[in-house]
Formats: C-alpha cells, structure tokens, sequence
C-alpha cells in the first residue's frame, strides 16, 4: 500500500476523532457551567480545557489574559487559526478524504464531505450560538457515523487498518489528557475528608467527565454505586471493555498494528505491545499511589513517540 494513502487515511480518523473530542470537551464544560458555582471555579474550567489542548499560548496570544466562555468556545469551535479547532479538524479531515477519495467508499466519502458542507451552514446559520449543546451533539453524531460508515462499508484491507489505527491512537491521547487537567481540576482533596458542599460539586464533576466520555451510564451498569474518584480512573484507564478507556484504546492501536506489519516496524510493534501490557496488569491502586498525574504524563509521551514511530515505519516523512 502507498504511504501516501495510508497517512491520508490515518489522519483523516484522526482529525475527525479529534473534532468528536474538542466536541466532547466544550460540551462537558458548557453543561457544568450551566450549574451554580463561583466565578472562579467556572474560569477553573475554561482554563483547563486550553491546558487539556496545549492551546493556552495560542489563545493568549489571540484573546490576552481575558478567558471568557464566548471567547474559548469561538477558538475551540471557529477558530481557523487555531489546528485543534472544530472547524480546522473537520476541513482537515475532508481534505484528507479528498486526496484519497479512490481508497474510500462512495458512502464513506459522502458521510465526510456532507459533514463538512453542514457544518459550513451551521456556523453561518448562527444554530451554535442559540444552542451550542446541540452544535457538540451533532459533531459527535457526525464523526460517529463517519466512523460506522468506514467498519460497514470499507474492505478490511490495510487501508482500513491504518483508518482503525488513526481513531484508537487520538482516542488514547485525548482520553489521557482529559483525566490528567480533571482530576487536577477537582478542588477537595479526594482522599481526605470532604465538606458536604465539596462533595456535591465533586459528584457533579466526576458525573461530568463521565458524561463527556459517555461512561456515566456505563459506570452505573459496571460499579452500581456512587462516583468516586478512584473508580473514575479505573473505568478511564484500565477497563478493556469501557469504549474509549487507555486500555481499550491501546488493544486496537495493537491489533491493527499488527495486521500492517512490515520488516522495519518490530520495534513500534513491541513498545505498543509493551503499552498495552503495562495497562492491562496495573492496578489502579498502585497507580494512584505512584501518582496519577506522572502516569499519564509518561503514557501520553509514549503514546506520541508510538505515532512518531508509526509515521516513520509507514507513513510519508515529514518535512
């Protein structure tokens, strides 16, 4: 298969995941402030969802100090300027559809292109700022059905292996980086003693970040008990049967990778392999006692050298 082909198909997933995921994101923080708090714990939030995308220089650049709602929301949705905008990842992904329309489905490219027309109307009907919820949910729809088009249309060749490797690799990254500013974010400490008024606002972000990974009523079906931190972290990172968990995530970057194998890819094989291990025999116990923030931190360095190392072994170079 021509790498040209597949770095198209690979980051054509990618960027559409990621749309899903900055979708994701606001649409987690635009409910939560919705509910009474103070000021400065909404501006907590704003906050971190920049810190999540590694776009606060960006931002500040652009905007000052001055982090408002209207503001982040107008970055993160319609910014063209800024590459993890919504817009941005969506035009991205068309583009990269475009320059391999030949290797896609008729129904698959179509599910594409129609995404990136309607959201063109969108923006301009003003739709997103009547209700922005709305806007989040249909982006999330949008990218779910590109990607069912893709596993009920496409040949299970290599092209579609490479399309499978894109999502699984943004999914793990995104879904590490949330964790890691949330549980950051959580203002009581979550060993210790709370207040009751610290435990209500925790059961509400802990209800959030599950909401925004749509594990809220996966938990409930799993644990069958209140929200803690601990089980959060659990079903996020080690459950191999939690959709977009590190675990789950990593098993597919895995299989898919081993189906494209080349004779120059044993070593991106085996530090995936080693990955998907580490995460299938820890505990989370010994994770959050080493230190959640570290853990992530390494995983999210590792996951980013494991899509250097794929870009290299299979990839166009990059310039």
């Amino acid at each position: 298969m021509l790498s040209r082909t597949a770095d198209h198909l690979f980051w054509m997933s990618r960027y559409t995941e990621r749309a899903e995921n900055t979708a994701r994101m606001l649409d987690v923080n635009y409910q939560t402030s919705l509910l009474p708090q103070s000021a400065a714990v909404a501006q907590v939030g704003w906050q971190g969802l920049l810190s999540i995308s590694e776009l606060m220089p960006s931002y500040t650049a652009k905007y000052g100090q001055d982090i408002t709602p209207r503001n982040v929301m107008d970055f993160m949705v319609r910014d063209e300027s800024n590459p993890s905008s919504i817009v941005a990842c969506l035009r991205a992904a068309r583009e990269n559809a475009r320059a391999v329309r030949g290797a896609l489905t008729t129904e698959l490219w179509e599910t594409q292109n129609a995404t990136w027309l309607k959201l063109a109307g969108y923006l301009k009907s003003k739709d997103f700022e009547r209700d922005p919820g709305a806007f989040f949910e249909w982006v999330k729809h949008r990218s779910h059905l590109s990607r069912g088009v893709a596993v009920g249309t496409m040949l299970q060749d290599e092209a579609f292996h490479f399309y499978r490797m894109g999502s699984f690799l943004e999914r793990a990254d995104n879904t590490a980086r949330l964790l890691d500013v949330k549980f950051h974010a959580v203002q009581s400490d979550f060993f210790g003693a709370a207040s009751a008024e610290d435990q209500e606002y925790d059961f509400y972000h802990w209800s959030a970040i599950l909401r925004s990974v749509s594990g809220f009523e996966v938990y409930r079906k799993v644990y069958r008990d209140v929200i803690t931190p601990e089980r959060v972290a659990e079903l996020l990172i080690l459950r191999p049967d939690m959709p977009r968990s590190l675990a789950a995530s990593m098993n597919e970057v895995v299989a898919n990778l081993s189906v494209v194998a080349n004779e120059i890819s044993g070593e991106t094989q085996r530090r995936a392999g080693k990955l998907k291990a580490d995460l299938q025999y820890a505990r989370i116990d010994e994770i959050l006692s080493t230190g959640l923030h570290a853990f992530l931190t390494q995983f999210l360095d590792r996951v980013n050298e494991l899509g250097g190392r794929i870009s290299q072994d299979f990839l166009v170079p990059s310039h």
